[in-house]
């Protein structure tokens, strides 16, 4: 007699499990076949494998990850967004295969440098955004550079001379900001040239100058959304950003009760990053439907170049049309903070691709702070084999000229770096002073054999021991860690953390994950420095060549 109830409960069982798996087939949020692309930082899935547009952008993009998020819910079609360098965006370009259907650079700039096989089509721009000084209210209110007064380049140079101001900045052979603001700089010590030539980057007093006005940098960054989260990190006079980054970080200043930035315009040296998003027709794949990714790519520009897009990116402190402000956005673009509201049209001409590629080396080599670099290197046991290779290939990036020259990181004659080895003990460190030592010492860590266990907190307190005791005050110092597994020393995080802060010094210590090192732990170490880990598990050779753009 109850047999016909079990069968209808089995019944009623099945129709209740179809129900859930037709719900779920059916549903724009949940039917999420699409997998994260490898390497992609961000990450909103489709109705389809097929439909995602892959993009690598500039990181100041990050903030307008809601209005991405919000087309791929209306449209069904993915996207997936890796942040990078415009540099390296501007270096993709000219590689024969770009995994991507899209870029999207900080600056135009970089797509015309880059994009000499002219596979980039419907480029359009979709805001725009000065670099400028952001200089906390107080030390702003002492130089003078407020209640709308017009600041030249001279001014923020005598500033620092006059050692009033110190300032972060990005790297300007890394990030587009940093990179603006050099060529800006630039533009202004030769007296606003219509051009600038190769011969006028040689001239010795505009080299005096630049070399005078770098040595204000505090930190450096290879990223200028990064730079944001450091100056919010730390105590800094300034940075310079995108404005729209200093808006974003001022919100935050108020929210935690601290001091806001007080936003400086170099009236005769300042350039304006147009943000444009461009298809990438032809990128190298075999297996890509073309034609697909293009109708995907053009609905999620023309999305982001509708009125409602448009309004919402300019409430995020970006400016749209002619880079002009509309009234309703005044409590963003807020004046007590020293944003200029009115039209800020560039009048500086890009310089050709010789002369920009001569003033980023000459950057790298001549004009920045010269590093004072501590590589503590694992060469445990667990890094025989392929591990030791990937280290040595990723070492030859930086160390050997003509490698580090093809991605402007170049060693200059007065930086200082220094190499400790690891492993059960710590090895006797090794140092070269400039390019020529550099690349000798390039030969004596290949000797290196991988063997015995961990000490990395001893690697660690070595490295610290070295800075306490240097004159760093002409240098940008920083400590990169590599290791590839878990400390098994006798000290541990706590001595380390004990050391650093009886330090007392500013001094960023990156770390590099590889192997089995314990994600957790590096975040730790970097995190007491404000510094930054860079996951070397898929690439090490990139991120190698990552942080050396943060330092």
């Amino acid at each position: 007699m109850k047999t016909p109830g079990k069968f209808k409960r089995l019944a009623l069982i099945l129709a209740l499990f179809s129900f859930l798996i037709s719900a779920v087939s059916c549903s724009p949020f949940l039917n999420r076949f699409n997998e994260k692309p490898d390497g992609a930082d961000s990450f909103f899935a489709g109705k389809s494998k097929n439909d995602t547009v892959r993009i690598v952008s500039g990181s100041e993009n990050k903030v307008l990850e809601p209005i991405i998020e919000d087309f791929t819910k209306k449209s069904g079609i993915g996207v997936s967004i890796t942040y990078m360098g415009s540099l390296d965006i501007m270096r993709l370009l000219e590689a024969d295969t770009i995994p991507y259907d899209a870029v999207w650079p900080a600056s135009g700039l970089w797509i015309s440098v880059g994009d000499q096989k002219h596979r980039i089509k419907h480029q359009a721009s979709t805001s725009t955004t000065p670099v400028i000084f952001g200089i906390k209210k107080s030390v702003a209110e002492e130089l003078g550079f407020t209640n709308g007064k017009d600041v030249y380049v001279k001014d923020i140079l005598k500033a620092i001379q006059d050692e009033k101001l110190r300032f972060t900045m990005t790297s300007a052979t890394q990030s587009n900001s940093g990179a603006s603001a050099y060529i800006g700089f630039l533009y202004a010590l030769l007296g606003s040239p219509e051009h600038i030539s190769v011969e006028d980057l040689h001239k010795t007093d505009l080299q005096n100058q630049v070399r005078s006005l770098l040595a204000g940098v505090e930190r450096s960054s290879g990223s200028s959304n990064w730079l944001k989260d450091l100056y919010l990190a730390g105590d800094y006079d300034a940075m310079v950003n995108y404005e729209a980054l200093i808006i974003d970080a001022n919100v935050r200043l108020e929210e935690e009760g601290r001091e806001p930035m007080y936003a400086v315009y170099p009236v005769d040296g300042m350039m304006i990053a147009d943000s444009p998003l461009g298809f990438v027709s032809d990128n190298g794949e075999k297996n890509r439907d073309e034609k697909t990714a293009e109708e995907n790519f053009q609905k999620l520009q023309d999305y982001l170049l509708t009125p409602e897009a448009q309004e919402r990116i300019e409430a995020s402190g970006r400016r749209t049309g002619l880079n002009e402000v509309n009234p309703k956005f005044d409590k963003v673009f807020r004046q007590d903070w020293g944003i200029r509201k009115d039209a800020l049209i560039s009048t500086i001409n890009m310089p050709r691709q010789d002369v920009l590629f001569e003033a980023l080396n000459l950057y790298q080599r001549e004009f920045k702070k010269p590093g004072f670099n501590i590589f503590v290197l694992d060469f445990s046991g667990s890094m025989q084999g392929s591990g030791y290779d990937e280290l040595i290939e990723a070492l030859g990036e930086l160390m050997i000229d003509e490698k580090a020259k093809a991605n402007f990181l170049q060693t200059s004659d007065e930086e200082i770096n220094f190499f400790i080895p690891f492993a059960t003990d710590v090895q006797p460190f090794l140092q070269a002073k400039g390019n020529a030592e550099l690349e000798a010492l390039y030969e004596k860590i290949k000797a290196y054999t991988p063997n015995g266990g961990t000490a990395l907190y001893e690697a660690l307190d070595e490295a610290l021991a070295i800075m306490e005791e240097a004159d760093l005050s002409a240098y940008s110092p920083s400590i990169v860690l590599m290791t590839d597994g878990q400390p098994n020393g006798d000290m541990n995080f706590k001595d380390f953390n004990r050391r650093y802060l009886d330090l007392n010094k500013d001094i960023p210590v990156f770390t590099i994950l590889f192997g089995q090192a314990k994600e957790d732990e590096m975040g730790r170490i970097a995190q007491v420095s404000r510094a930054k880990v860079f996951d070397g598990k898929e690439n090490l050779t990139r991120a190698f060549r990552s942080v050396r753009g943060y330092n």
